[in-house]
């Protein structure tokens, strides 16, 4: 939930989220915090790359240099925000798989 563009709720719905799928609450909490500042260029990065490759030929790319405004930012949001919950999506599927595969490997018999 901390990729997908639902900036100032991801929290709040991942831990709806937590209830419906009864879920380990103070998991969700540690696991939806990935866009702490540091992160955060990163997340917008690969979002916008991924959301590149949905729109083929009509994809926009960001230069970052003096001439970027806020025109090209709004050209390019939907591609934005479908790659974000692109990869989200891929993200969460990614943590689901390596963690189950963590918990094969070290599992207490």
């Amino acid at each position: 939930m901390g990729i997908v563009p639902l900036w100032g709720f991801q929290l709040m719905i991942a831990i709806g989220l937590s209830f419906v799928f009864k879920l380990n609450k103070a998991l969700v909490i540690i696991a939806a915090n990935i866009s702490i500042p540091p992160m955060i260029p990163v997340i917008l990065f690969l979002s916008h790359l991924t959301g590149a490759l949905w729109m083929g030929e009509n994809a926009q790319s960001i230069v970052l240099s003096a001439d970027l405004s806020l025109e090209i930012l709004r050209a390019s949001a939907f591609q934005y925000i479908i790659g974000a919950v692109s990869l989200a999506t891929l993200a969460g599927i990614g943590a689901g798989l390596l963690t189950f595969g963590l918990l094969k490997i070290f599992k207490r018999s």
